[in-house]
């Protein structure tokens, strides 16, 4: 399966809810896409097909790649700790997720754009790999010839970088400071980790 890369606001309704974040035709059309979208809600889903949508809406929600998202699950097993927590707390801290929430970049499709093109970097060093894994005492900042981007620039300026905990932003030199590893009631995303959990265990 390739990224997708197609309409987001399709995405958001197939699961019911804006998992890329405010999108005002979401708020216009909050059901299913398609010819019937707004009787599918009606429908009754199989336990299974509720497990799916649970992963599914996690690979969109960041991005990630079906073998990618495997890897990842089979490293939340390997790891100590709550399986399902932990495959959150994994792909929270990827690179590009990591410099979406710090508000380097507006979304973390553009924050990925950012990681790939080499414009930000890992204490000090460009880092262009989006699945790279962020570490708790790392920071990452922007490149110095990238700091007057325009999205760059006007995403710094319109976000809240201090409203997660488990990071801190210095505004004069664009960089943030990972400090810990997310808590499960920490991370905001609206997904059902067990619900994934069982369906690999299948």
């Amino acid at each position: 399966m390739a990224r997708y890369t197609g309409p987001t606001t399709k995405i958001a309704r197939k699961f019911g809810e804006p998992i890329y974040g405010f999108d005002k035709y979401f708020e216009k059309k909050n059901y299913p896409p398609g010819q019937h979208g707004s009787m599918k809600g009606k429908r009754k889903s199989s336990e299974y097909g509720a497990q799916l949508k649970e992963k599914q809406k996690a690979k969109y929600t960041y991005g990630v790649l079906e073998r990618q998202f495997s890897n990842l699950f089979e490293k939340a097993e390997r790891s100590k700790g709550v399986t399902g927590e932990v495959l959150l707390q994994l792909l929270e801290s990827r690179l590009d997720n990591v410099a979406f929430r710090l508000g380097i970049a507006p979304t973390r499709r553009s924050a990925r754009q950012l990681v790939n093109h080499g414009h930000i970097v890992v204490n000090g060093d460009v880092v262009n790999i989006p699945s790279y894994q962020v570490k708790p005492g790392d920071v990452v900042g922007v490149r110095e010839r990238s700091k007057a981007l325009e999205v760059i620039v006007n995403s710094t300026a319109s976000s809240k970088q201090s409203r997660y905990s488990w990071m801190e932003w210095d505004a004069a030199s664009m960089s943030g400071k990972f400090l810990n590893v997310p808590e499960r009631a920490d991370i905001p995303e609206n997904i059902n980790e067990q619900s994934i959990v069982e369906l690999y265990s299948k």
